[in-house]
């Protein structure tokens, strides 16, 4: 008797194979990096949705691999339910999947609309429009919504962390396109598979392995002196007040000049030091009622504050640090309190005085504000992080000029993912800083956030540094090569010299209509195929 084929086997079973292939696609993310899965596995899924009866059964197929994969990539955010002690532990188990049932509209809608143009089965029509629709869908979940494009599919491209990978590509098509690029390259690969085209599958095997693990080159070194603090300051000891001192402390013994390595710094040289989000209590900004300053370490001033900072890090140094800023105002009783706060980056001279601040644009629902808030609060759902009040946006991104310390666009732990949107294309930075607080996030997001923090070094050809509480901490240059880093829950500071950045990138000129371009070229191409592909 003749064994069934795998076309035969995914048939007879979508849904299971839908929901299996949707887990193992999203292995190709961090930390398991399984990316050739990956690949076969989207390649597979496209196989079974190209043979659907309709284009309701591929949206609903579509739907199941979606649930699948955004479940297993976003298991981290379960652990930011146990640092909220409103709330049961267990919830975040119920939150991510229910997050992935929205999230997995999207791959579904990019099944939808490759049945709907190509209709004469599976073949290169099919592959190409499917990697145009996803391109276009994954812009989408860009913004819909406020969008939430955690783990675009074009992350499974990026190679290790001292090569770029298949990602080095990025500059001419941005990441929501390479996402279109890993579609295309799973499907021709189950094509060439399906058809015993061996050959035509090794060559272009072994051109995979050899693009994902191509050496970077030598590492060029900029002038400009840096310090990259990493605390390690867990969760449970961020906004707990007996512990603010020693947090400061910490981070103060770790910036000072005299204990760089290797001579990489001197005293005469400028420097810039950076330290996480959410490391720090102090209010830094005048104006606000006295009882919120007598609240922080500072001894009640914020001038006190600075001037300790500034002292902290010594002359010929600014500080680049995450801080809190409050929205004073009247209530509707009358009463002068904080009515909202800003997520925000700090600047700080030698002397204490500040040279400028960012405040975070992309805020995390449900982390920094409260939707639907006069709904949801009487409910007895609250927000994961401490504080009772919301956070207010900032108006999206900006270069902060520094003078001697070059220009610098901050970008705010979570909002490093969106691409297009972490610099001011009309005033371009030198450099890319990304504090960040992963403490209360699980163990597969640092490496997660460390890969999307790379991709936008790739897209825009500058630098990122990245501070954070817990790590990963990393000084990454406009390849997208991590040229140092501290790892997980290690105390430490990364001395270092901030890397140059190169001409801008055709992505950094045009942003996602790159992408979307590249979108409308496939899916035209798509339909050349499918004019010329038998029925």
């Amino acid at each position: 008797m003749t064994q069934p084929s795998v076309t035969q086997r995914l048939d007879a079973h979508p849904h299971l194979a839908s929901l299996g292939l949707g887990l193992l696609s999203a292995t190709g993310f961090q930390p398991l990096g399984l990316w050739p899965v990956a690949l076969l596995a989207v390649g597979l899924f496209a196989l079974i949705a190209a043979n659907t009866a309709s284009w309701l059964r591929a949206f609903r197929l579509g739907w199941l691999f979606g649930v699948a994969h955004f479940t297993l990539g976003n298991n981290w955010i379960a652990t930011a339910f146990t640092f909220q002690s409103e709330m049961p532990a267990m919830l975040g188990w119920a939150a991510v999947p229910l997050l992935a049932l929205y999230l997995a509209v999207y791959p579904a809608l990019a099944a939808i609309i490759a049945r709907l143009v190509v209709r004469n089965r599976a073949g290169l029509a099919f592959a190409l429009t499917f990697a145009g629709a996803w391109i276009f869908t994954e812009w989408l979940r860009s913004w819909v919504f406020s969008g939430y494009v955690w783990n675009p599919l074009g992350m499974v491209l990026l190679g290790p962390m001292d090569r770029p990978g298949l990602a080095a590509i990025t500059p001419i098509m941005g990441t929501y396109a390479l996402s279109g690029l890993a579609v295309l390259l799973g499907c021709a690969l189950v094509l060439m598979l399906k058809e015993r085209n061996w050959l035509a599958a090794g060559a272009t095997a072994l051109l995979l392995v050899a693009g994902m693990f191509w050496p970077a080159g030598e590492a060029q070194q900029g002038d400009l002196l840096v310090t990259i603090v990493q605390p390690d300051i867990r969760q449970e000891r961020i906004s707990d007040p007996r512990f603010f001192e020693a947090n400061y402390n910490r981070l103060a013994q770790l910036s000072r000049r005299e204990e760089s390595g290797a001579g990489t710094n001197t005293d005469a040289e400028p420097r810039i030091v950076l330290w996480p989000e959410s490391g720090m209590a102090d209010y830094l900004r005048e104006g606000y009622p006295q009882r919120y300053y007598d609240r922080t370490t500072a001894l009640g001033s914020p001038l006190y504050a600075r001037r300790r900072l500034a002292t902290a890090v010594g002359d010929d140094s600014v500080l680049l640090t995450g801080a809190v800023d409050l929205e004073i105002g009247a209530d509707e009783t009358g009463f002068v309190r904080a009515l909202g706060a800003r997520n925000a980056v700090t600047a700080i001279g030698s002397d204490g005085e500040l040279l400028g601040g960012y405040a975070k644009a992309h805020l995390v629902p449900y982390g920094e504000y409260l939707p639907m808030r006069e709904w949801l609060e009487p409910l007895g759902l609250t927000r994961l992080v401490a504080g009772s009040i919301d956070f207010w946006p900032g108006p999206g991104p900006r270069t902060l000029d520094l003078g001697e310390y070059g220009k610098v666009s901050p970008q705010v732990c979570y909002e490093i993912i969106f691409s297009g949107q972490v610099t001011d294309r009309s005033n371009r930075a030198d450099y890319i800083f990304n504090p960040s607080n992963e403490a209360w996030f699980g163990g597969n997001a640092q490496p997660q956030f460390l890969a999307q923090s790379r991709m936008r070094a790739i897209e825009e050809g500058l630098p990122v540094l990245r501070a954070t509480t817990t790590g990963i901490s990393a000084v990454i240059d406009a390849r997208g090569v991590v040229r140092q880093h501290l790892a997980q829950h290690v105390q430490g500071r990364i001395d270092a010299r901030v890397p140059p950045a190169t001409a801008p990138t055709l992505f950094a000129r045009f942003g996602n209509m790159l992408g979307l371009a590249w979108s409308i070229v496939l899916m035209l191409a798509g339909f050349v195929a499918m004019r010329r592909q038998p029925v």
